[in-house]
């Protein structure tokens, strides 16, 4: 009867579903369309690649842990997986495929374990006074036109991410500008192959010579740390500290950025839910967590793929196949969050969402930014309390597979 069922359920999500432009604009409209179907979704998506799309909670926490389930890219598997199914453009460059996320174990687990304690909780608390005062000292240099209308990415949320990821990982200053540049181009689905590639090849250029010189005059970084440690056991090649630093540096700037752009999002079209965080800042934590599970800074995890054959959902995938994680629409799945598309600060079980995954690949960095979202987010309504949307009301989101983050985010600092 089980294989009866499973094979019923497979029958329908073998249907491709093609997706197209809107699943970038409003992903949660495409969601529940397919979530009526069930919870596993062979689908299109709108640059061809072709795939298996899970939108259902407990299917996605499976996912994340079944050992038939491999994010290893660079294996032969992982390598014909991707070329079947389109996936390589996603992918285009190896350096990509030695990142730790594309890992198992053994090796994700020596690769985790250098940077588990520059992002732990006891780290972060460190970094706090740090990042208060980037805060402030942004909210500072705002003020001196808080009449005028402010893109609050650009003038806040965007170098707060920066400074800070740069300042761990020891980047100089100067050249952040740089890396907020090719970060963009490499998570937008508007870009071509060629302009990825370009970016990509000055990343991986820069972050080269960076290494060269943090190996001659290290400093009081994670980088410096990182070759340290490779030098010392043997642990980190030159090509996987490459990998590591791009991750870092793309992953950290950009949940940070677009948690705190989603935030204030709210924030704006609420004002109810303003004067609550103003009139007990304590609440700007669970706000955070209801914003990670409404309005997640990522709409799908990176690729992963069926190293053998697996059951889903009900769903038989075939090994071989790619499997697309959907954590933005997993955290609006009605049979977890009863009501999911009301945002509701009190709602008891906001902090079981799976906004940073989960698995051994939960995303490194997820103290950090709950921290600098919280500081962030605090400092700017202790000193902007009336901020709001400026004259153009429409809210433009990127066009991008992986992070759920607006293009800009106009606002007006005082009436």
């Amino acid at each position: 009867m089980v294989h009866e069922n499973a094979s019923a359920a497979s029958e329908l999500a073998a249907e491709m579903v093609e997706l197209a432009d809107d699943f970038y604009h409003d992903p949660h409209a495409v969601y529940d369309r397919l979530r009526s179907r069930g919870p596993v979704h062979h689908v299109r998506l709108p640059d061809s690649t072709t795939g298996w799309l899970i939108t259902d909670y407990e299917v996605a926490k499976a996912a994340f842990t079944d050992p038939a389930i491999s994010k290893a890219l660079k294996s032969s598997g992982g390598r014909a997986a991707l070329a079947s199914h389109g996936g390589d453009q996603h992918v285009q460059s190896g350096m990509f495929k030695d990142m730790m996320v594309f890992c198992d174990p053994p090796e994700h687990t020596r690769l985790r374990a250098l940077v588990n304690r520059a992002f732990g909780s006891r780290a972060v608390r460190e970094l706090e006074p740090r990042i208060t005062e980037i805060a402030d000292s942004l909210l500072a240099s705002m003020a001196v036109k808080a009449g005028d209308v402010h893109d609050l990415l650009d003038d806040y949320a965007n170098p707060l991410g920066m400074m800070v990821i740069c300042e761990l990982l020891g980047v100089p200053h100067q050249d952040r500008d740089s890396f907020r540049g090719w970060s963009t181009i490499l998570l937008s689905s508007e870009q071509t192959n060629e302009a990825r590639t370009t970016a990509v090849q000055k990343f991986i250029g820069y972050i080269d010579q960076l290494i060269h010189s943090k190996g001659a005059a290290p400093g009081h970084d994670l980088l410096s740390a990182l070759l340290t440690e490779g030098e010392q056991g043997d642990r980190l090649t030159h090509r996987e500290l490459i990998s590591m630093v791009f991750l870092l540096l793309v992953a950290g700037f950009e949940t940070t950025v677009n948690l705190i752009g989603n935030a204030v999002s709210i924030l704006l079209a609420d004002n109810d839910l303003r004067r609550q965080l103003l009139d007990d800042p304590g609440r700007i934590t669970p706000f955070v967590e209801e914003v990670l599970r409404y309005e997640s800074p990522a709409t799908e995890a990176t690729f992963r793929y069926t190293a053998a054959s697996t059951i889903l959902g009900g769903v038989e995938i075939p090994a071989g196949q790619l499997i697309l994680v959907s954590m933005c629409a997993a955290d609006r799945d009605p049979h977890r969050f009863p009501d999911p598309h009301r945002f509701d600060i009190n709602r008891p079980n906001s902090h079981h969402h799976l906004a940073f995954g989960g698995g051994i690949h939960r995303c490194v960095g997820a103290p950090l930014a709950r921290s600098e979202a919280v500081i962030a987010l605090s400092r700017l309504l202790g000193e902007y309390p009336e901020f709001h949307l400026a004259d153009s009301p429409d809210l433009q989101w990127r066009k991008s597979l992986i992070v759920r983050g607006l293009v800009n985010l106009s606002v007006q600092l005082r009436p």
